[in-house]
C-alpha cells in the first residue's frame, strides 16, 4: 500500500471517531484521532465536549506506552495553546509520537498553524491536508463561525409535490411521515438553535425541542422566535418551557413594555434589533447569535422567514422533505413569499453536494403508507 492510501485508510478510521462528537461539541470542533504502531491502531480517541479532553489526549491516553514511536493521526491540527485544556502538542511530544497526520490546519487566522509548526520544531515529522476536504465538511459550522463570526444557516422545509408547506387553512400537521419527523429531530440535534418566526407560532404552538431522537433529548437547543411587534403569547408552549428550554426572541423597537417584561419574568431572552422595509434585519441577528457562541441555525419555518434567509443570501445549506402529496391549491402556503427577484432560470440558486434520502413511516397511522423524499445540498460551491 502506497503511503499517501495508508494515511487516507487511517484518516477516514480518524473521522469515523469524529462525527462520533457531532451534537455535542459545541463550540467546539468535532475532532477523531487515532494512534498507529507497527501497522495497526493502538489508540482511538475523539472530542466529547467543551472543557473535557481533546482527541489527540484520549488516543494518547488509550495507547499508553504504545504511542511512544507511534504515528498520531488527527482530523484537525493540534492546538498549541492554553485554552480550556493545555496544549496537545506537549502531549504528543511527552508521548514520544514520531510522526503526526493532520486532516486540516485549525480555521483560528490567530492561530492556524501554529501546532503542525511547533511539532516539526521539536523534529516530529508533519504531514497535512490528508482528506482535508473531507475534515472541513464534518465541522463546516465551526469553521464558518471562526471565520466570519455568525452561524452556519440550515434551512429545513417539509412540502407536498407542489411545493406547499400548508393548506390555505395553514394546516400543516403533517405533511410528511414519523420516519421524516424523527430525522428533523435529529437535525435539530445536530444544530445549536433552531428559529422559526411568529407566523408558525401562532399557527402551530410549537416547542421546539428535541423529543424523537433519543441521544438528543437532553440537549438544551436554544429556540429562537423572529416577532417583530412581540405577538407571542405568554400562554404559548415556548415560553412555559423557557425556563427548561433557552428561549430568544428577537423583536423591533416598537413594543409593548409590560409584555415584554412579563416575558422576561418567565425564562425567555429577548433581543431588540433594527428593521428594514418592515422586516428585522437577519444579520444582526446571526451576529447576536455568534457573539454567544452559537456555531449553527436551523431555520424550519414559515415561508416569509425563509424569503428572508434566501433574499439576503444568508443560507448555507436545505433539507427539503417532499411527500407524495398534492394538494392542487393555488391558496396553499408556498416555501417562499418575498423572497429573491428572478427573471431567469440562470438566476436561480444551485444546490451543490446533492444528496438524495427515501424515508418510509415507522407507524402506522401515517396518512399516506408511500416514502417521503429528502433533498441536501449546500448552496456554496465552495466549502467554509
Amino acid at each position: 500500500m502506497k503511503a499517501e492510501q495508508r494515511d487516507e485508510l487511517f484518516m477516514r478510521e480518524a473521522l469515523k471517531l469524529a462525527r462520533k462528537g457531532l451534537g455535542h461539541t459545541s463550540p467546539n470542533p468535532v475532532v477523531g484521532s487515532v494512534i498507529i504502531k507497527d501497522g495497526k491502531i493502538v489508540g482511538k480517541g475523539y472530542h466529547q465536549g467543551p472543557g473535557k479532553p481533546h482527541a489527540e489526549i484520549n488516543a494518547i491516553r488509550d495507547a499508553g506506552e504504545l504511542a511512544r514511536d507511534g504515528e498520531l493521526y488527527v482530523t484537525l491540527e493540534p492546538c498549541n495553546h492554553y485554552g480550556r485544556t493545555p496544549p496537545c502538542t506537549k502531549a504528543i511530544i511527552d508521548a514520544g509520537v514520531r510522526r503526526v497526520v493532520v486532516g486540516m490546519r485549525d480555521p483560528n487566522p490567530h492561530v492556524t498553524g501554529g501546532g503542525c509548526e511547533y511539532l516539526r520544531s521539536k523534529n516530529i515529522e508533519v504531514v497535512e491536508g490528508i482528506l482535508e476536504r473531507e475534515c472541513r465538511l464534518i465541522n463546516q459550522p465551526f469553521i464558518k463561525h471562526t471565520t466570519t463570526g455568525i452561524p452556519y444557516v440550515t434551512l429545513k422545509a417539509a412540502l407536498t409535490l407542489d411545493g406547499r408547506l400548508a393548506t390555505r387553512t395553514g394546516h400543516s400537521k403533517w405533511i410528511t411521515n414519523s420516519a421524516s419527523r424523527k430525522y428533523v429531530h435529529r437535525l435539530r440535534f445536530l444544530s445549536d438553535s433552531v428559529c422559526v418566526g411568529i407566523g408558525t407560532v401562532i399557527a402551530d404552538d410549537p416547542t421546539l425541542n428535541i423529543r424523537l431522537y433519543t441521544k438528543g433529548k437532553n440537549k438544551k437547543i436554544t429556540r429562537i422566535v423572529l416577532d417583530r411587534f412581540l405577538r407571542i403569547s405568554e400562554n404559548s408552549r415556548l415560553v412555559k418551557t423557557a425556563t427548561v428550554y433557552p428561549l430568544w426572541i428577537f423583536h423591533g423597537a416598537k413594543v409593548d413594555a409590560e409584555k415584554k417584561k412579563t416575558l422576561q419574568d418567565k425564562g425567555a431572552h429577548l433581543v431588540e434589533v433594527n428593521a428594514h422595509e418592515g422586516k428585522l434585519i437577519l444579520k444582526e441577528i446571526l451576529s447576536s447569535l455568534g457573539n454567544s457562541s452559537i456555531n449553527s441555525i436551523l431555520v424550519e419555518g414559515g415561508s416569509r422567514v425563509f424569503g428572508s434567509f434566501l433574499e439576503n443570501e444568508l443560507v448555507d445549506e436545505v433539507f427539503i422533505f417532499f411527500a407524495p402529496k398534492i394538494l392542487g391549491d393555488e391558496k396553499g402556503y408556498p416555501l417562499i413569499r418575498g423572497g429573491r427577484k428572478c427573471e431567469f432560470m440562470t438566476d436561480a440558486l444551485t444546490l451543490h453536494d446533492i444528496k438524495m434520502r427515501k424515508f418510509a413511516p415507522l407507524i402506522n397511522n401515517d396518512h399516506v403508507k408511500d416514502p417521503d423524499i429528502m433533498i441536501n445540498g449546500r448552496l456554496r460551491k465552495e466549502l467554509y
